[in-house]
């Protein structure tokens, strides 16, 4: 096995198998059922966005935190609530519903424990004069802010096809990374966002998964996280060094320590 080979390898596990996303897909299903009937016509819209429409989503054995995210559409905000009165409904749904299960406000949006996932519930309306697609959900509890979910959809998916479909599998890698060594210190939209848009356009140079690997934590480094960046990629550099002079067993030992497995 080569460095690069563990590394295409890895990327592949680190994929949602189809029973947990029939789980998922299941619990999303009920969730949307559920809001229907204790909101009736007040919800416009329940849509999935995040992670898990981009299949850049963990699977929990890879990262015990991974959620879906969930965006409930109030429609118009007429009488200009502020976030919190839309959060309060939520939570209270979410009692409701699911009163044996964890549940509690994390950033603007309600949380759902399960056994199987974590659902982030996160109220939106509908902005007045603005095109279809474009929300307004909390910023904080009493601001909101402007989003257009699939508009970096699109562009994380354009990143991946002009980067030959090898740019979806770095990122499950780097956020595997960011789980088991960095500690999930760089939040996990952080790490797609700079990916996505300094990667946007085919880089020449970068053929192998460890070339992309090399270049996606060149473009997340910042100040918070620059010495454990620097660690990583050192440990690459050593594990290349290994598999050039025909230590491979070296080498794989070393790039593990950057992308631990599984198991």
């Amino acid at each position: 096995m080569t460095v690069n080979s563990y590394l295409s390898s890895f990327a592949s596990e680190l994929v949602i198998d189809e029973d947990e996303r029939e789980g998922i897909d299941k619990s999303i299903s009920t969730i949307k059922e559920r809001l229907q009937l204790f909101f009736g016509s007040e919800v416009t819209n329940k849509i999935v966005f995040g992670s898990y429409t981009r299949r850049t989503i963990l699977p929990r054995i890879a990262d015990d935190h991974s959620d879906i995210d969930l965006m409930v559409v109030f429609g118009y905000n007429s009488e200009k609530y502020q976030p919190q009165t839309y959060l309060g409904r939520l939570k209270k749904f979410a009692e409701k519903y699911y009163s044996t299960s964890i549940i509690h406000q994390s950033r603007p949006s309600i949380v759902i424990e399960l056994n199987h996932i974590r659902f982030e519930l996160t109220p939106a309306t509908i902005p007045y004069g603005y095109s279809s697609g474009t929300y307004l959900i909390p910023k904080n509890t009493s601001e909101w802010l402007y989003t257009s979910p699939n508009d970096f959809n699109d562009k994380l998916t354009k990143c991946n096809e002009n980067n030959v479909y090898k740019i979806k599998p770095i990122v499950r890698l780097i956020k595997r990374w960011n789980v088991t060594k960095n500690y999930r210190s760089t939040p996990s939209f952080y790490i797609e966002k700079e990916i996505a848009e300094n990667m946007l356009y085919s880089y020449l140079s970068c053929t192998s998964y460890v070339e992309y690997a090399i270049m996606a934590l060149k473009t997340i480094r910042n100040y918070e996280n620059s010495e454990l960046v620097d660690i990583a990629l050192d440990r690459i550099d050593r594990a290349l060094t290994y598999e050039s002079n025909g230590e491979a067993d070296k080498a794989i030992s070393e790039i593990k320590k950057v992308f631990p497995e599984l198991y």
